[in-house]
């Protein structure tokens, strides 16, 4: 063998090398900074009565994080080390603003060491009629009525911001609901909150239900998003507004339906959206909740 040719056969076997180092890096920066999450309201009930259990199989699934939305019969701190412990992460969480005192709530936040908290459903005031009475207002909402959201929601922003903490609106779809002159509530919020203060958690099942599209927004405004829940609704599901009723859309597994997430995933990735978290309310008829989940799971990271 020629000196020329030993030389050859150096480098392109270097090369080789190389890539591969650079192609199991690549591979191992997507799975980290892709990271799949669980919102554990979806295994609410398994969480409640093994909460040990119920997280150490949510990451044998394979999830990365979760967020936490309810505590079962733990305290905020004694979830959170649970999660600790079962190698899993918690960067955000559901939490009940605007049905209990905000300190108390940030507290909660703080004690779950969450860098961001979304609200469930904000309304313009305190409600006080039970979940029958707040899905009837809101369905009933103005625009006058979102303004006020809109003002509560910086309000609580303002407060999140000093406890350290990222405030975020969670959608359903009534927001969506044409107040006249083809403007939505929707749309109210996202002019009238400061973006320094109040973040927006887009939930992509139910913007699409109500027939928006998450792709369009990610692209308007792609500083709100930085949390996204990714759900799925069967193929009969009519678009509405109307949330509650016994037509009320129920979501299915992901990939069991009718969303192809896969333009959706891309336009998140793009406007910077860092936690996708798979939500399915239950009941379940069919699957247990962690079956549902472990589908949900598989289905997203193919398309990751």
């Amino acid at each position: 063998m020629t000196l020329q040719h030993s030389r050859r056969t150096f480098l392109v076997q270097a090369a080789s090398v190389v890539a591969l180092s650079l192609s199991r890096a690549n591979t191992a920066w997507a799975a980290e900074s892709n990271p799949i999450g669980l919102e554990l309201y979806t295994v609410g009930a398994a969480l409640t009565q093994d909460p040990a259990g119920t997280l150490k199989q949510v990451k044998a699934i394979g999830y990365d994080e979760v967020e936490v939305s309810g505590f079962g019969k733990l305290t905020p701190k004694a979830l959170r080390a649970l999660i600790d412990d079962s190698g899993l992460k918690c960067p955000a969480a559901h939490l009940q603003f605007g049905f209990e005192d905000t300190a108390k709530i940030l507290q909660q936040a703080n004690d779950l060491r969450v860098p961001y908290a979304a609200s469930s459903i904000l309304l313009p005031e305190a409600p006080t009629a039970g979940m029958a009475g707040v899905l009837d207002k809101l369905n009933k909402l103005t625009a006058d009525d979102f303004k006020k959201i809109a003002e509560l929601a910086n309000r609580i922003g303002e407060q999140s911001q000093k406890a350290g903490v990222q405030f975020a609106y969670h959608n359903h779809a009534h927001e969506f609901r044409d107040l006249g002159g083809d403007k939505t509530g929707y749309e109210i919020l996202l002019a009238e909150t400061d973006p320094a203060l109040v973040q927006f958690e887009l939930d992509c099942g139910w913007m699409i239900t109500a027939g928006a599209n998450p792709v369009d927004y990610f692209r308007r405004f792609p500083k709100r998003y930085r949390v996204i829940h990714v759900k799925d609704f069967p193929a009969s599901t009519k678009v509405t507004t109307v949330m509650g009723g016994p037509g009320m859309p129920h979501p299915t597994q992901l990939g069991e339906g009718h969303i192809d997430y896969k333009p959706v995933i891309a336009a998140a990735r793009t406007a910077g959206v860092q936690h996708f978290f798979v939500e399915q309310d239950p009941p379940m008829t069919v699957h247990t909740p962690l079956e549902a989940a472990a589908i949900d799971y598989k289905y997203l990271r193919n398309i990751f």
